[in-house]
């Protein structure tokens, strides 16, 4: 005779049972989501960043025969020491930016799939546009590492298109989205130079 607790015991344990079927298909639904989530941040990145700091920079260098060396004299190794600098910089603030679109934002970097809620928090207290600012550090970096005119000139280029599509595209429909508060957010946090302090919102 099975006591209650045996029976109990069998049930749940039992892999053909309607609980174990449901853990099976919840956690398959999990691992699905996380998946369907890292291939949409994964296209975002190479459509946009990648294209910019890696793929265009590189068919730059390969058309003026620009290979990555040491400096010959002390001014251009202290340039290129400046560019690894830039480049740290430019990572981290990229990195630090795409974890709080996926955490606090629920979308991506991409304008097709943007985020939906308004992000505040981390390097977002500093500036509004992070992650251009880190795809520009990452630019001018290359650009002192390689000691490439050609790359400077792309570098400058890209900073000047976003000068002028953030303000007359992107922010307007930032505003349109979310309302005041996100024209509450412009008043504190500047659009591309990072204030010193962190903005801390009200209540």
């Amino acid at each position: 005779m099975r006591t209650s607790g045996e029976s109990e015991s069998q049930t749940t344990g039992n892999v053909g049972s309607p609980v174990a079927a449901t853990c099976k298909h919840t956690h398959r639904s999990g691992v699905t989501t996380a998946v369907l989530v890292l291939i949409r941040h994964l296209l975002a990145i190479a459509a946009l960043p990648f294209v910019v700091a890696v793929v265009i920079p590189t068919w730059i260098s390969r058309q003026d025969d620009v290979a990555l060396s040491l400096a010959p004299t002390l001014p251009g190794r202290i340039g290129q020491a400046v560019g690894l600098i830039l480049l740290a910089i430019g990572v981290a603030l990229f990195a630090a930016s795409l974890r709080r679109f996926v955490v606090d934002g629920k979308g991506t970097l991409a304008p097709w799939d943007p985020p939906r809620q308004l992000v505040v928090r981390g390097p977002y207290r500093y500036v509004r546009n992070p992650m251009i600012s880190g795809v520009v550090f990452l630019l001018f970096g290359e650009t002192l590492l390689l000691l490439s005119a050609s790359l400077a000139q792309w570098a400058v280029s890209f900073l000047a298109i976003k000068l002028v599509y953030i303000p007359l595209f992107e922010e307007p429909q930032l505003k349109r989205r979310f309302g005041e508060s996100y024209i509450e957010y412009s008043r504190h946090v500047p659009r591309l130079l990072p204030r010193i302090r962190p903005w801390t919102p009200a209540p």
